[in-house]
């Protein structure tokens, strides 16, 4: 392993009692240790009641309920926080003119210090579109304004003045094999991916060094990232989460929802999995 073992939380705002109750959430997870510390780009919290391949599946019903956009809290985090890096898992590549969001990337990396991990995807969930006046178009056409919206956002990074603090991470979210992981392969400094079972991970994994290695770039140097715990599951499986260190993966992220009944947040499982890191570091 080349690369530090890192814990990152994913504190979604779906849900929250307020976003002071979001706020000190972000702020726990920093005292607790997470290595980074995440948000996320829906306008609207999805209503997910299961996974079925690896996607989610929705109910026709999906209720609004209290929710925050996540780039203005970032430029706040950057703030109130000052170890930990922070980003977006992962900012919908749709929503924002590109050359615009590579600004306000750089803004938020220089207001941090240089912490900001710039995460991008190419959109999934209809409604953010359709609410707010996107077009959802299909997922050939979501992936086709991803890639070319990755190359405005690199360009522009390397014409602003002044420049970003740091070379700021690209993280890019996905496992398709046609179109995301030879995204990953030309762009992407960190590759976030459900936890699949393990030996399609590695077979994954080892498609992306392919990958890298036909776009010029050597595998090693892109880290690897998946959640800490698949989603409906019974919690952290620190045997699980062994094999996939073994297999390359040195940065988990557990995601953390606010409770339904109160809207508060609960870091228990952060802190178990903050506990497994610095057991193996």
């Amino acid at each position: 392993m080349t690369k530090p073992l890192r814990i990152a939380a994913q504190i979604q705002p779906g849900g929250a009692a307020d976003y002071r109750s979001w706020r000190s959430a972000v702020l726990r997870a920093e005292e607790i240790g997470a290595d980074v510390i995440f948000g996320w780009d829906h306008f609207h919290k999805p209503a997910v009641e299961g996974i079925v391949d690896h996607r989610p599946v929705l109910p026709p019903d999906q209720p609004d309920v209290n929710n925050f956009e996540g780039w203005t809290a970032l430029a706040s985090w950057g703030e109130i926080t000052a170890r930990a890096e922070i980003g977006l898992l992962v900012t919908g590549i749709g929503f924002r003119n590109p050359d615009l969001l590579a600004d306000m990337a750089r803004t938020v990396d220089h207001i941090s210090g240089g912490r900001l991990i710039l995460g991008l995807g190419s959109g999934w969930y209809e409604k953010d579109y359709t609410t707010y006046g996107y077009d959802y178009g299909t997922t050939t056409s979501r992936l086709d304004l991803f890639d070319a919206g990755v190359e405005r956002i690199e360009r522009r990074l390397a014409q602003l003045v002044p420049p970003p603090v740091r070379h700021i991470p690209i993280l890019i979210g996905g496992a398709g094999e046609k179109r995301s992981l030879p995204a990953v392969a030309r762009h992407a400094d960190i590759w976030h991916s459900f936890p699949f079972p393990i030996d399609v991970y590695r077979r994954k994994s080892k498609l992306l060094d392919d990958l890298a290695a036909a776009a010029g770039r050597d595998g090693a140097d892109i880290e690897r990232s998946v959640a800490a715990t698949p989603p409906f599951s019974s919690g952290f499986d620190r045997r699980s989460a062994d094999e996939f260190v073994a297999a390359g993966v040195t940065l988990f992220t557990v995601e953390i929802a606010p409770g339904d009944g109160d809207g508060s947040y609960d870091l228990s499982e952060l802190a178990q999995v903050v506990s497994w890191r610095d057991t193996l570091r």
